[in-house]
């Protein structure tokens, strides 16, 4: 399997299976001199941590981060930082009845196509369990570039969307749903259970803000910020489809609703807008930067769908076990 790295100045590479021993990052460019311990990073870890409430999966796992290499008293090196965060929760007999079906909407047939082998155990590489490693990795990240906020909320789940005059980013984490709305929070909460009693699941909206972006970062054309945020969104886990600023409803707009017309201001040019999401021609603004995911249905559900198996005989399944709803 190739390409489990990305970035370029700063790049990180992670590894390890749902269901293996343990999960990780290695992250190289990372400047020396940086104050860095597991302490930095462990909040962060918490906070995306399974288990936490009764809307994510119930697998119970500690995400404990350890710090391998690249860290000598308490100051990074700029050699690669090793990042290891055992898997202790583990329950791979859910998963014996489905090891010769596919998951419809899963990465099964799609594995057992490229590479004629796959663990089937918690989906393996594919499952969002490889996330974790992805969240310590994006706290080192924070140490090299604290002035950078970076801000992720849903604003959509089931087809229920937030208010935005009610935005309240306080309420953010306040809530399982890490909404900004608290009365659709609420909402969620309701039809949520609804789609659980029923044996299915829902999509959503993620937006994702950074603030303290510099005018300037990013290239033209073949590695333009916004494709290269793109690139990084869309290799999440159910992700089916990312927007800068606008995005796909700027096709909507005329030219003049859709240009950031600019003012003088004391500190560089004043923006009256922000519909292309802080970038331009692929580089940075100075305005906040500002991406939205979709993101799929959760494909293990207990409703019965119709599927093949390894053999390609027809039978249909249903897939039990701790999973997100």
């Amino acid at each position: 399997m190739t390409h489990n790295s990305f970035g370029q100045l700063f790049r990180f590479t992670t590894w390890g299976e749902s269901h293996g021993p343990a999960i990780g990052a290695v992250v190289d460019g990372c400047p020396p001199g940086l104050a860095l311990s597991e302490a930095d990073i462990q909040p962060w870890l918490d906070k995306r941590r399974p288990g936490t409430s009764r809307f994510t999966t119930q697998r119970q796992e500690p995400d404990q981060v350890r710090i391998l290499s690249g860290v000598h008293e308490g100051l990074t090196t700029g050699t690669p930082i090793s990042l290891m965060i055992k898997n202790l929760d583990q329950q791979s007999k859910d998963y014996a009845e489905i090891s010769n079906a596919y998951r419809p909407g899963h990465a099964d047939y799609a594995y057992d196509a490229k590479y004629g082998h796959r663990d089937p155990r918690g989906g393996g590489r594919s499952s969002a369990r490889e996330t974790a490693a992805r969240v310590a990795a994006g706290a080192v990240a924070r140490a090299v570039i604290p002035e950078v906020r970076v801000r992720a909320y849903l604003v959509e789940l089931g087809g229920i969307a937030i208010e935005r005059d009610r935005f309240d980013d306080p309420e953010i984490d306040r809530n399982p749903f890490f909404c900004p709305d608290p009365v659709a929070a609420v909402q969620w909460e309701v039809a949520l259970d609804a789609a659980r009693k029923a044996g299915s699941s829902l999509g959503a909206n993620v937006e994702c803000t950074a603030t303290g972006v510099p005018a300037g970062w990013g290239s033209p054309l073949y590695q333009k910020l916004d494709s290269q945020l793109a690139a990084a969104c869309m290799g999440i886990n159910a992700v089916k489809g990312v927007e800068i600023g606008d995005g796909f409803g700027a096709a909507g707009l005329r030219g003049e609703e859709n240009a950031d017309a600019m003012r003088p201001g004391s500190d560089g040019p004043q923006f009256l807008s922000n519909h292309s999401g802080g970038t331009a021609g692929g580089i940075s603004t100075g305005q906040p930067i500002v991406v939205r995911m979709a993101l799929k249905p959760t494909s293990s559900i207990l409703t019965p769908v119709e599927t093949i198996t390894r053999n390609g005989a027809a039978t249909a399944i249903v897939t039990k076990g701790r999973h997100d709803p």
